[in-house]
């Protein structure tokens, strides 16, 4: 029967509303500092790896995203896709704290679903590294039909599945290459992250080669790539596109995680704009061209940038997509049941299994 796989098991796709397919719920605060700090050092070999005894932690990190989304339910969104990879963004490097989305879920009446992917190279995971591609291609499968990292909690998508800026390394490469395997294998959609938008056609290439069929796959972020002639270059390939960080009008732009040895001082750093202005304006003329039923919308937000846009997420959170964004597409012309069909029809037929 064809079913969307939540946290919790196999969901009816005809239950479900409109959805935020790219989130990530474990990171609404950078580390354990409000719980007071980790409670053990149980493996500091491997800092990453969650730690079933620091309790508090676990706690505040649920009881936050409760909170959030405690408002989601009236604005008619009562689904969640959390596309955490292995070692960021919330997730601990072997997966094990996928447990605490089952809790999210059952105390915020909200259907979670969970991904499965590794990050860019420079922040993946060591096993991630040295895993070949046969294995990491068995690990997504595992993670999809088994649960992941031997949790029990199954994925119901794979992904955000990463490539660099400008460029794919040979590890990402391996890495897309094995979630392109799983899908076809599992039958579950795939997602990508691209940075700012670029190799996206190269994400298409290697899917391709891969025999993955385009109408399951779905390009990460191109709200964020500045050219919209490249973003129809993209959707003309068959597959969906993601205007998935709507409300991060500003972020710090990092390829690699901070140096540990970096001086005192004053340093440079790289940020990024891109409105929401621009986002909405981009929405309505790909619509006017016949790309709706391609297009899925979400935040993508993270504690770690909130502080950059306190007029977006700082200010309303989950709630901003479906409340002052969607009053700007209204502004340019989008209707209500187009939004509908981006953030309900579409989603929800890329999340159905057969």
């Amino acid at each position: 029967m064809p079913h969307v796989q939540s946290v919790l098991g196999a969901v009816d796709p005809g239950s479900l509303g409109r959805v935020l397919h790219h989130e990530h719920l474990l990171s609404l605060t950078p580390g354990p500092w409000l719980s007071g700090g980790r409670a053990s050092q149980a493996d500091t070999a491997d800092p990453l790896r969650f730690d079933p005894t620091d309790t508090a932690h676990a706690e505040e990190q649920v009881a936050l995203a409760v909170n959030a989304l405690s408002r989601l339910v009236a604005l008619g969104i009562d689904t969640v896709v959390d596309l955490s990879p292995y070692g960021v963004v919330g997730r601990d490097a072997h997966g094990a704290n996928v447990v605490l989305l089952r809790e999210i879920s059952r105390r915020a009446g909200v259907t979670v679903v969970s991904g499965t992917s590794v990050y860019l190279e420079a922040f993946s995971p060591r096993w991630t590294i040295e895993a070949t591609l046969d294995e990491l291609a068995t690990r997504f499968v595992a993670d999809a039909t088994s649960g992941i990292g031997g949790t029990g909690v199954r994925a119901g998508i794979l992904g955000e599945q990463a490539t660099g800026l400008g460029e794919i390394t040979a590890h990402e490469e391996k890495c897309l290459r094995a979630a392109a395997r799983a899908q076809r294998e599992t039958g579950v959609a795939l997602t990508t992250h691209t940075t700012h938008g670029t190799m996206a056609l190269e994400q298409i290439t290697i899917l391709a080669s891969e025999d993955v069929d385009p109408r399951r796959v779905l390009i990460g972020h191109m709200d964020t790539h500045p050219d919209t002639d490249y973003v129809r270059r993209v959707v003309d390939q068959g597959v969906n596109i993601a205007f998935d960080t709507i409300g991060k009008q500003y972020w710090d732009f990092r390829v690699a995680p901070s140096p540990a040895d970096q001086p005192d001082g004053e340093f440079t750093k790289h940020a990024y704009l891109r409105s929401d202005l621009t986002r909405a304006a981009r929405i309505a003329q790909l619509i006017t061209e016949g790309y709706l039923e391609h297009i899925l919308l979400a935040q993508d937000l993270t504690g770690s940038e909130v502080y950059l846009n306190p007029a977006t997420h700082g200010q309303w959170g989950y709630t901003y997509l479906p409340t002052r964004f969607t009053t700007l597409l209204l502004q340019h012309g989008v209707t209500p049941t187009q939004i509908n069909t981006m953030m309900h029809t579409n989603p929800v037929r890329l999340l159905t299994v057969d």
